[in-house]
C-alpha cells in the first residue's frame, strides 16, 4: 500500500493539495513521480531547504520516484516569490559551478538509479535553453490568464508594496508551469511540490498539464517552516545554515539542531529524521531537563542522514567531551555573566584581549569562536539559546577557550 500522503500529512509536510481524494487514488495504483525545483543561485542549499529534502526522500521512502530538477534554466530569470527586489542575474558560469555544489546535497537523502522508484536527477535547461519565444507564446502563453497571474501571492504581494516586478520574472511561472508539462512528456512525472510560495505557480503548472496532455496532474505544498520564537528556519545569528560540509562541518550542524527549542523537538524530529512518530512521540513528551536528550537525539539523527552515522557520533562525542565530561568542567576557566552578554565584553572578561577594540580586531580577523563555530559579527550575544547544558563555550585562536555561564 502506497501511504505517502497519510504519512507525509501525520509527519507535518502537508500544507496544500490540489486534490487529495484524486492524487490519493492515484498512489494506490502504483509508483508515482513527484517533482521539486531547486534554483542554483548558491553552491549549496542551507537548512530552509531541508523539509523539501525530505518529502523526496519519503516520497520514495514510500514506494514513488523522486525527481530532483536543477533550475539551470530558471536560474537565469530568478523566482519573484516574496521577494521585495530583483534577484541578481547569474552567469553562466555562476550557474554551473552552483548546480556542482547543490547536487551532492541530495545523495546522502535519495537513492538514485534506474528502477521505478529510483530518483532522477534532470536540469530544466535542457528545454528551457532551446525554446524559440514565439513557438512559446503560441504554444504555452496562451493557457496563461494575465487576470489570473495577477492574482497570485508572488505578483500581488510584490505589487500591493509597490515593488518593481520585471517582465522576465512575471514570465517565471509560465516556464515553472512548462516544466511540469515537459517532466510529464519525458519522464511521466504528475506530481510537483514545493513550499506554500510557490502555490500559484503549482497549480497553473499541473492546470498546463490537464489542458494540453490531457492527463491527471496533482500538486503539494509544504507549510512555511518556523521556529516557535517565530525566527525563520535555517537562519541563525551567524547566517544560514547550509548543507555542504565544507559550508559548515558535520560538528556545526549537530550544534545547530541540539540548539532547538524545546516546543519545537518533536515537530522537528517528524520533519527532518526517520524516527518512527511513537519513537517520536515518546522524545515529544519528554519535559525538564529531559528535554535535552531527545534533543541530542534530534541532532544526531539530522546530522546522520546528511553526514553519515560515524560523523553524527563523533559530533554528539565532541559535544559530550566539552560541556558535559569532566574535561570542560576541569580544563576550561568559567566566565559568569548576565545574558545576553555581548562577546566583545566576554573576551575582555575571560582575559582573552585586553580591550573591546582589540576584541573587535580579533572577530573581523577570524579568530573568535561561539560553540566551535565561527563569530562573524561584532555586535553577537551569547544568550540563553547558546547554552549547552548550562554553558556555552567561547574560544579566541586555538588555544583560548572558557565556558560562559549565566549569572
Amino acid at each position: 500500500m502506497n501511504d505517502f500522503l497519510h504519512a507525509a500529512r501525520e509527519r507535518g509536510f502537508i500544507h496544500q493539495v490540489t486534490d487529495e481524494a484524486a492524487l490519493r487514488a492515484r498512489t494506490q495504483q502504483g509508483p508515482v513521480s513527484g517533482y521539486i525545483g531547486f534554483d542554483c543561485t548558491a553552491d549549496s542549499l542551507h537548512v530552509g531547504s531541508l523539509v523539501q529534502i525530505m518529502l523526496l526522500r519519503l516520497l520514495q521512502r514510500t514506494g514513488n520516484r523522486p525527481v530532483v530538477l536543477m533550475g539551470g534554466g530558471t536560474t537565469r530569470i530568478g523566482d519573484p516569490s516574496f521577494r521585495d527586489e530583483v534577484r541578481p542575474l547569474l552567469d553562466d558560469e555562476s550557474i554551473a559551478r552552483n548546480k556542482a555544489g547543490i547536487r551532492k546535497v541530495f545523495e546522502p537523502f535519495l537513492t538514485f538509479g534506474e528502477g521505478p522508484t529510483d530518483a532522477i536527477e534532470l536540469d530544466n535547461n535542457d528545454w528551457l535553453g532551446k525554446l524559440e519565444y514565439i513557438p512559446f507564446l503560441r504554444d504555452v502563453g496562451r493557457f496563461f490568464s494575465v487576470n489570473r497571474m495577477l492574482t497570485m501571492d508572488s505578483v500581488r504581494l510584490r505589487l500591493d508594496r509597490e515593488q518593481p516586478l520585471s517582465f522576465l520574472e512575471f514570465n517565471y511561472m509560465l516556464l515553472q508551469g512548462y516544466d511540469f508539462l515537459e517532466l510529464h512528456r519525458r519522464h511521466g512525472v504528475a506530481l510537483q511540490m514545493g513550499g506554500s510560495d510557490q502555490w500559484g505557480n503549482i497549480i497553473m503548472g499541473a492546470d498546463l498539464v490537464r489542458r494540453v496532455a490531457g492527463q491527471e496532474a496533482f500538486g503539494v505544498t509544504t507549510p512555511l517552516i518556523t521556529t516557535a520564537s517565530g525566527a525563520k528556519m535555517g537562519k541563525t545569528a551567524n547566517g544560514a545554515v547550509w548543507l555542504n560540509g565544507d559550508r559548515l562541518a558535520p560538528y556545526g550542524y549537530w550544534q545547530f539542531w541540539r540548539n532547538t527549542e524545546d516546543a519545537d523537538v518533536a515537530r522537528f524530529l517528524a520533519l527532518f529524521t526517520d524516527l518512527p512518530m511513537a519513537e517520536i512521540a515518546r522524545l515529544g513528551a519528554l519535559g525538564g531537563a529531559e528535554v535535552n536528550e531527545a534533543k541530542k537525539i534530534l541532532a544526531t539523527e539530522a546530522t546522520a542522514l546528511l553526514h553519515g552515522r560515524a560523523a553524527a557520533e563523533a559530533a554528539a562525542e565532541t559535544a559530550r567531551a566539552t560541556f558535559e565530561a569532566g574535561v570542560a568542567a576541569e580544563d576550561l576557566p568559567s566566565v559568569t555573566a548576565a545574558l545576553p552578554a555581548s562577546v566583545l565584553d566576554l573576551l575582555v572578561a575571560a582575559g582573552f584581549v585586553g580591550s573591546k577594540g582589540e576584541a573587535r580586531r580579533l572577530v573581523r580577523g577570524g579568530g573568535v569562536r561561539l560553540n566551535d563555530e565561527p563569530v562573524t559579527e561584532e555586535t553577537a550575544v551569547v544568550d540563553e539559546a547558546a547554552l549547552r547544558d548550562g554553558a556555552a563555550k567561547l574560544s579566541a585562536g586555538k588555544k583560548k577557550h572558557a565556558l560562559v555561564r549565566p549569572g
